[in-house]
């Protein structure tokens, strides 16, 4: 089935389209206005400018997540009379399935996973896309908009969320919330309000939020529906979950919601625990890597804020070695370091924040050692370390002072510990 603008957009294709954001989410859209025979330009800071002047012969400009509203570009744009969507948004325009839409602070890379694998291993069709790699735009031009039986399990940032217009999701899954991207939102309610938004593109009564999000939900007087609210904290164990990633916390609350959308799907619980038992975590999520002289190193490379790295110390019963830095995002650093103090016996600390974590650790009393780089510091918890004890990578921050993203932090991470192994076995 051909791929057809609606009528509200057809004026706005009559002249090239703006891109704004060469990376995944650009060529996202690119592909997509191929799809519908659009011609587009695109503009990147690394490469062709976007200026009032170039402003001016576009209507339409889709924006990559990574441009705030306020954006120096985006004001050009609207001073020019554009019209100005997000990749996500102007996917979703053309989308004809049905739309799972997934969100939180942490998780939700996780919980778009396994809801897919899920659904597949229930004889459902289901793709991923959105925030997790695949870009909503790219989805619908591979499956030429896709078709009434399928399912796009769409991972949304609080980037994604706050600029939707014409995006409709039939269901929501808010997994949690804490303190992340104060770098880009002025203050933690903004940030709430932005993921907030995505509840207003949600079919009501199609919410489920866990408990953190009920927690501020009410702290910044938005209301839940009780049918929205899901007990994700604090829950007994559910031995029909042993021996998989959902056993214990934080995954644990991933599932909960997943059963909870699940049952209001009308589908089974059995199919669900099922598909868990076959569910493997993607890499750099707290992944063991190797154990060599007794010390077992791991890699939670994706942990890029705070709550994620002390959802990963209470996996340890003892304090561990913990590499983590990187760069800034916001938040209040004290506060964090003083929550994690009593589970770390010594940080290693990496990146732009560096020299502010050891001020705080020093305040707090943490034993700590500031490193040039990731192999400095996996070289000297190497030398820390003692027999049982556990080196964690789990940097707390963004990847990109030192890494091209969070994979390559924990690929790196990976070979040094393998290197470790590899001297450790001439010796």
């Amino acid at each position: 089935m051909p791929l057809t603008p609606p009528a509200f957009l057809r004026p706005l294709l009559t002249r090239p389209v703006a891109i704004l954001g060469g990376g995944v989410s650009g060529e996202g859209a690119r592909t997509l206005l191929t799809a519908i025979g659009a011609e587009s330009v695109l503009y990147d800071a690394k490469g062709v400018e976007f200026t009032a002047k170039a402003a001016r012969t576009h209507g339409l400009v889709i924006f990559s997540p990574g441009f705030a509203p306020e954006h120096p570009w985006l004001a050009l744009a609207r001073a020019a009379g554009c019209e100005c969507l997000g990749e996500l948004d102007f996917g979703s325009i053309f989308w004809r399935g049905r739309v799972v839409a997934i969100t939180g602070t942490n998780g939700k890379t996780t919980l778009t996973e396994f809801l897919t694998h899920a659904l597949r291993a229930a004889g459902r069709k289901a793709e991923p896309a959105g925030n997790i790699g695949r870009p909503f735009t790219q989805l619908a031009a591979e499956l030429r908009g896709g078709s009434t039986d399928l399912t796009a399990v769409c991972e949304v940032s609080s980037f994604q969320a706050e600029t939707l217009k014409h995006f409709r999701a039939d269901a929501t899954i808010w997994s949690n919330f804490a303190e992340d991207h104060l770098e880009r939102h002025p203050g933690l309610e903004s940030y709430f309000s932005a993921k907030w938004n995505l509840i207003a593109h949600t079919t009501p009564g199609a919410v489920f939020a866990g408990s953190s999000v009920q927690h501020f939900a009410q702290r910044y007087g938005r209301p839940l529906p009780s049918a929205a609210e899901v007990a994700t904290e604090g829950q007994p164990t559910d031995p029909r979950l042993a021996n998989t990633v959902f056993a214990e916390y934080p995954q644990r609350e991933n599932f909960l919601l997943a059963l909870a959308w699940w049952r209001s799907a009308g589908l089974a619980p059995a199919a669900l625990y099922a598909a868990a038992q076959s569910f493997a975590l993607g890499r750099h999520r707290l992944a063991r890597v190797a154990e060599i002289d007794g010390v077992t190193y791991w890699n939670d490379s994706k942990a890029t804020n705070f709550h994620a790295v002390e959802a990963a110390l209470t996996r340890f019963p003892a304090p561990v070695l913990l590499i983590a830095g990187g760069k800034g995002k916001g938040g209040d650093l004290a506060g964090f370091v003083h929550r994690i103090a009593p589970k770390v016996a010594h940080a290693l600390l990496i990146g732009e924040t560096s020299a502010e974590l050891a001020f705080h650790c020093s305040a707090f009393r943490v034993a700590h050692t500031s490193c040039a780089s990731l192999g400095e510091a996996v070289r000297r918890a190497a030398e820390l370390a003692a027999p049982g004890g556990h080196v964690l990578l789990s940097p707390g921050f963004a990847s990109f002072d030192q890494f091209r993203n969070y994979e390559d932090r924990g690929d790196q991470f990976e070979r040094l510990v393998q290197n470790l192994g590899a001297t450790a076995t001439l010796r």
